[in-house]
C-alpha cells in the first residue's frame, strides 16, 4: 500500500501542486518567523554582551534616570548620584575606574527645522574621555568629544542624515528653545535605541547634568573593576560607598546583562508569537484547500480504490494509503517551505538594514534544530489532518462502486448531522458574541467569534445554494449559456464549493473586521476631538516626555493668542497611611472653559474657580470621589492640605480623571516640574500665522509640536491605518493561499469534466463559452466567499467596537462603504484572476479526446 500511495502522488503531482504551494506558504511563515527572530535576538544579546563587557558594577538613581527623560522637576529631598560619589567609589580598592552617565531626549533638527530621527529615540548623553581624551563607549570616526556647552557630537547616522559635517552648526532642542551648538565630531554607537532609528546627541558632562538633572548630579554610575578583582565582593564595596535610598540601586554587569538578555528574549518570544499567529491563520486557510484537494482526489479515484477493496485491501489500509499520499505531500512542502523561510529571513533583514534602514546588528544566521523540527512537523501534521475525513471517506467506498466512476453523494444523513452542528455552533457563537458585546467582555466576544466562524464554516454548504442564486438571474441576462451553466456548476457540489469559499472567507472576514474597527475608531476620535477640545492648538513634545515649564511664559506672549492653559500632572499623597497616589491634572481655572468642553453631571461648572476638583465619571464611581468630599493631601512639597470635589464630569477625552485649578495645585509642584501640553485659543482661530508664531514661541524646537484640531484626528487616522496595513501585510499570505485554493478546485473541476465540456463543445459551446463558464463559475464561488466573510466581518467587529465603549467616548460601529464594496469587487477580481488558467486549459481540450475520457 505504500508503493500505491507513493505511485498515486507521482501520478497526480499536478494536481497535487497548488496544495503543495499552500502547504509550502505556510510552512515558510513558520520557518521565515522562527529563524528572523533567533536570528535578531542572537544579534542583539550578542550586542548587549559586548555593551556591559567592560561593566562590574553599575549603580543607577531611578528617580533620576525618570527625570532625565521626563523633565519632571530637577531638584530632589532625598540623596542622589554625586560627583563626590563617583569619586569616592573610584577611590575603591578594586575600581580602575568609574564613569558617571547623564542621559535624556535631545532633538536634532535638519537644515530645514525637522526633527531627524524617531521622537521617542532622540537620545542624548554626556561625552566622558579618559585619559586619551576619547570615550570608550563611543568611538569617534572624526574630530573630538565636545568641551563645554557650545559644542556636541553626533552619531554618524544622524550627522549624514543632516548633512552636517566637523565644524558644522548644528540646532539642538531639549524641552525648550533651540540650541545652536559646533558638530566637533562624529561617533559610532550600538545603543539599541539609535539602532532602531534614533539620534545620539553627546555633550559634556557639564552641559548634561545641567539639561537633564542638575549640576554635579548623575542618573548612573558606571564602575570597572581592576583586573583580578571579583565583581561580587566590589559590589558589596560599592553598596557601602554610595548614598543609601530606595532609588539607588547596585547592581554587577552581569546581572544587567542578563536581565537585558532576558527583556531581548521576551521581546523576540513576543514578536515570534505575534508572527505565528498569522502563520496560524494562513496555515488554517491552508487545511481547507488540503482537504478539498483530497476530497476530490477520492471522488475521481472511486473505480480505483474500490477495485483496491474488491481484490482484498481492508478499508484500515485504503485509509493509511491516502494517509501516507498525505503525509509525502506535507513533508515535500514543508522542506521546500523550510527552505523558502529561510530565504524570507535574510530578505527581511537585508530589506530592514536596506530601504528601511532599521540598521539591525550584524550576527549569523540563526537556524535552531527546534526550527527545523517544527517547520516540517507543523507542515506535515496539518497536511495529515485536513486529509483525515477524505481518509475516512476513502475507505468507506464499497467494492461495487468500481462499476461506476461517479462520485458518491453525500447521505441525507450526514448532511443533516453537518447542519446541525453547524447551527448548533452558529447559534451558541452568536449568543456569546451578544453576551460579550453587551458586558464588553472581549474574552467573550473572542471565544463567540471563533465558535460563530466555525458554525457558518459548516453551514456553507447549505448557504451556497441560496447566495448563489441570487446572481442567477443576472447572469442568465447577460451570458446567456455559459452564464446559466456557470451557476449549476457552483452548486453542484456544494461542499467543494464551500471548502473553497471557506478558504477566501476567511482572509476577507478578518480584513472587514478590523476595517470596520479601525473605521469606527478615527470616528470616534473625531466626533470627541470636534466635541471636547476647544482650543485651535495643542503645543506638546512629540516623544510624549515633559515640555519646559519656560515654554509656556513665551506662549502667553505669542502674537495671535487669546487663552491659554498649562496641562500638567501633580503626583499628591492621600489619606491611607502613604502609601496611596492620586494623580491631578492642574489646569488653569480661569480660561480652560475657552479650550475645552466643561459639563457637568452633579456639581458647578465653576467648582475650578473655586478652587475645588472636578472629577470624571468614571473617577468618581470611587468611594472617596463623591460630590462634596473632601480628600486630604500631600504635595510633592512636603506641604499637607485639603481639596473638595465641586463636580463631576460627564465624559470627557480633554479632561479626564481628577482636575484641579493650577493656581492651588501649582505652588506646591516641585521647581522645574515639567508641562504635558499647552492649550491654546486664538483671538482669530487656528491661523497658519498663529501656529508659526507658537513655533517661534518654543524657539523652533524640533521635538515639540504645535498641532490644530484637523493635527490631531490627522495623526490618529495616520496610527490606525498604519495597524491596519501592517495587518493587511501579514493577512496577505492567507489570501494567496485562498486564490491558489481556488485555481485547485477549478483546475480539478476541470479534469473531472472532461467529458462533459467535450460534450458541450460537440454541441455547439464555443471555446469562448467554454472560458465564459469556467470564469463565471470561480466568480460565483469567489464572491459567495467575500459576501460571507463581509457578513461575519462586520458582525465581529460590531461586537468588538461595543468592548471599547468604556474606553472611547461614544463609540459606534461604523462600516465604511467604499472600502467594503472594494473588498467585493477584490474577491470578484480574485475569482477571475484564478480562473485565467483553469479556463485557457477546458477551451484547449481536444473533443472527441475529452469525450472518450473516463
Amino acid at each position: 500500500m505504500f508503493r500505491t500511495a507513493l505511485r498515486n502522488v507521482l501520478a497526480h503531482k499536478g494536481r497535487l501542486l497548488m496544495t503543495m504551494l499552500a502547504v509550502m506558504l505556510g510552512t515558510a511563515f513558520v520557518a521565515g518567523t522562527l529563524v528572523f527572530t533567533d536570528t535578531m535576538g542572537h544579534a542583539l544579546r550578542t550586542q548587549n554582551s559586548k555593551n556591559y563587557s567592560d561593566i562590574a558594577v553599575t549603580v543607577s538613581d531611578r528617580e533620576a534616570v525618570g527625570r532625565g527623560y521626563d523633565h519632571g522637576g530637577k531638584t530632589t529631598t532625598g540623596p542622589t548620584l554625586t560627583e563626590e560619589t563617583r569619586r569616592k567609589v573610584a577611590a575603591l580598592p578594586g575600581t580602575a575606574d568609574a564613569r558617571g552617565v547623564v542621559s535624556g531626549f535631545a532633538g536634532i533638527a535638519d537644515r530645514k527645522g525637522a526633527l531627524i530621527g524617531n521622537g521617542f529615540s532622540t537620545t542624548g548623553t554626556n561625552y566622558v574621555p579618559g585619559a586619551d581624551g576619547t570615550d570608550p563607549r563611543y568611538p569617534l570616526v572624526e574630530g573630538r568629544g565636545p568641551k563645554d556647552a557650545t559644542e556636541i557630537a553626533l552619531d554618524t547616522r544622524t550627522a549624514d542624515k543632516g548633512g552636517f559635517k566637523v565644524g558644522d552648526t548644528v540646532r539642538v532642542a531639549v524641552n525648550g528653545p533651540v540650541m545652536q551648538l559646533k558638530l566637533t565630531g562624529t561617533l559610532r554607537t550600538n545603543d539599541p535605541r539609535v539602532v532602531a532609528g534614533g539620534s545620539l546627541a553627546a555633550f559634556d558632562t557639564a552641559t548634561a547634568q545641567q539639561l537633564y538633572l542638575s549640576p554635579g548630579r548623575y542618573a548612573e554610575l558606571d564602575v570597572k573593576a581592576a583586573p583580578g578583582t571579583d565583581d561580587t565582593a566590589l559590589l558589596t564595596a560599592v553598596r557601602q560607598a554610595v548614598p543609601q535610598s530606595d532609588s539607588i540601586e547596585a547592581r554587577t554587569g552581569r546581572e544587567l546583562a542578563a536581565e537585558q538578555d532576558r527583556m531581548i528574549k521576551q521581546g523576540t518570544k513576543a514578536l515570534s508569537t505575534f508572527l505565528m499567529g498569522f502563520a496560524g491563520i494562513a496555515l488554517f486557510v491552508g487545511i481547507f484547500i488540503i482537504a478539498n484537494t483530497f476530497t476530490m482526489l477520492v471522488a475521481q479515484r472511486t473505480r480505483e480504490l474500490a477495485l483496491l477493496r474488491a481484490v482484498g485491501a481492508t478499508r484500515r489500509q485504503i485509509t493509511r494509503s491516502v494517509k501516507v499520499e498525505a503525509v509525502l505531500v506535507g513533508l515535500t512542502a514543508s522542506v521546500a517551505g523550510l527552505l523558502a523561510g529561510i530565504g524570507i529571513a535574510i530578505g527581511l533583514k537585508a530589506l530592514l538594514n536596506g530601504p528601511m534602514d532599521a540598521n539591525l546588528p550584524d550576527g549569523p544566521l540563526v537556524i535552531a534544530p527546534t526550527t527545523v523540527v517544527a517547520a516540517i512537523a507543523v507542515g506535515t501534521l496539518v497536511t495529515l489532518l485536513a486529509a483525515w475525513l477524505p481518509a475516512r471517506r476513502a475507505s468507506r467506498i464499497a467494492p461495487v462502486a468500481a462499476m461506476s466512476s461517479a462520485e458518491q453523494p453525500a447521505t441525507q444523513k450526514s448532511l443533516r448531522l453537518r447542519n446541525t452542528i453547524g447551527l448548533l455552533f452558529s447559534l451558541s457563537g452568536a449568543g456569546a458574541l451578544a453576551a460579550g458585546a453587551g458586558s464588553k467582555e472581549v474574552k467573550l466576544v473572542g471565544l463567540g467569534a471563533g465558535a460563530l466562524l466555525i458554525g457558518v464554516f459548516v453551514l456553507t454548504p447549505l448557504l451556497s445554494r441560496p447566495l448563489i442564486a441570487l446572481f442567477a438571474p443576472l447572469l442568465r441576462a447577460v451570458y446567456g449559456t455559459p452564464g446559466k451553466l456557470a451557476q449549476e456548476n457552483a452548486v453542484r457540489n456544494p461542499r467543494r464549493t464551500a471548502a473553497t469559499a471557506s478558504a477566501l472567507t476567511i482572509g476577507v472576514t478578518l480584513i472587514t473586521s478590523l476595517t470596520v474597527v479601525g473605521a469606527s475608531v478615527n470616528k470616534a476620535v473625531d466626533d470627541s476631538t470636534s466635541s471636547d477640545l476647544k482650543a485651535d492648538y495643542t503645543v506638546a513634545m512629540q516623544n510624549f516626555s515633559m515640555l519646559s515649564p519656560e515654554v509656556a511664559p513665551q506662549i502667553a506672549k505669542a502674537p495671535g493668542v487669546s487663552a491659554m492653559s498649562t496641562v500638567r500632572t501633580v503626583p499628591v499623597q492621600t489619606a491611607g497611611g502613604g502609601h496611596d497616589r492620586e494623580w491631578l491634572t492642574a489646569v488653569d481655572a480661569a480660561t480652560i472653559d475657552q479650550l475645552a468642553t466643561v459639563k457637568v453631571k452633579e456639581g458647578s461648572a465653576d467648582a475650578l474657580k473655586q478652587g475645588k476638583l472636578l472629577v470624571s465619571s468614571g473617577t468618581a464611581g470611587r468611594s472617596y470621589f463623591k460630590l462634596g468630599d473632601t480628600l486630604a493631601v500631600t504635595y510633592p512639597d512636603g506641604t499637607k492640605g485639603s481639596l473638595t470635589v465641586g463636580g463631576v464630569l460627564e465624559a470627557n477625552t480633554a479632561l479626564a480623571g481628577v482636575v484641579a485649578p493650577e493656581n492651588v495645585v501649582g505652588p506646591h509642584a516641585l521647581p522645574g516640574t515639567g508641562l504635558d501640553k499647552v492649550l491654546v485659543k486664538g483671538a482669530h482661530g487656528p491661523t497658519e500665522e498663529l501656529k508659526q508664531a507658537l513655533r517661534d514661541a518654543t524657539g523652533g524646537n524640533p521635538l515639540i509640536a504645535v498641532k490644530s484640531e484637523k493635527d490631531v484626528k490627522a495623526e490618529s487616522r495616520q496610527m490606525v491605518t498604519g495597524i491596519l496595513n501592517m495587518m493587511y501585510g501579514l493577512l496577505g499570505m492567507s489570501v494567496v493561499i485562498a486564490v491558489l485554493g481556488v485555481v485547485n478546485t477549478m483546475a480539478m473541476s476541470v479534469f473531472e469534466r472532461r467529458r462533459e465540456i467535450g460534450m458541450l463543445r460537440a454541441i455547439g459551446l464555443d471555446r469562448l463559452g467554454i472560458r465564459r463558464m469556467v470564469r463565471l463559475e470561480s466568480l460565483l464561488i469567489a464572491l459567495f466567499g467575500g459576501l460571507v466573510g463581509i457578513g461575519l466581518g462586520i458582525l465581529v467587529a460590531w461586537a468588538g467596537v461595543r468592548t471599547l465603549a468604556d474606553s472611547l467616548k461614544d463609540i459606534t460601529t461604523v462600516v465604511p462603504p467604499v472600502q467594503i464594496l472594494a473588498f467585493l469587487l477584490a474577491a470578484a477580481a480574485i475569482g477571475l484572476l484564478a480562473a485565467l488558467w483553469p479556463a485557457h486549459r477546458a477551451a484547449k481540450l481536444d473533443i472527441l479526446g475529452a469525450i472518450k475520457s473516463e
